[in-house]
């Protein structure tokens, strides 16, 4: 699949078709059940935090979602138009005064699952990918 790029309203419903895409291609691609739950999980979380965290919910902002599915990996690319923050300062969720917390673990779970998770300097873009091992 060649490079896409989308522009998202901000509101999580619109991001199901991409995803339902991206998902289609990966195992198209021969992704297996466990990189394409990886893959979902990774999207939803970073989706949702551009939308609630960096979009701060406000219906006139957008998401730009740029993919790429080959055979070797899944790409993308979401970029918010928030502030931006800094990765490092997010709490550990792993530390006891956090771990009761129902929230904050959506960082955590992108690097466990993903072979690559970067942040750009500003904080409001993150690069995601899934190599197909």
């Amino acid at each position: 699949m060649a490079l896409k790029e989308i522009i998202l309203p901000n509101d999580l419903a619109a991001a199901k078709g991409p995803e339902e895409e991206i998902l289609k291609a990966a195992a198209a691609c021969g992704y297996g059940a466990n990189a394409s739950f990886a893959i979902k999980l990774a999207l939803e979380e970073a989706l949702t935090n551009a939308f609630r965290h960096g979009n701060k919910c406000d219906p006139c902002k957008c998401i730009r979602l740029r993919y790429e599915v080959t055979p070797e990996r899944v790409e993308i690319e979401i970029h918010d138009e928030g502030e931006g923050f800094v990765p490092d300062a997010v709490p550990d969720p792993t530390q006891p005064e956090y771990i009761d917390r129902p929230h904050g673990r959506g960082i955590m779970l992108m690097k466990a699952y993903l072979d690559v998770v970067e942040y750009g300097p500003v904080g409001n873009y993150v690069r995601l990918v899934k190599l197909n091992k």
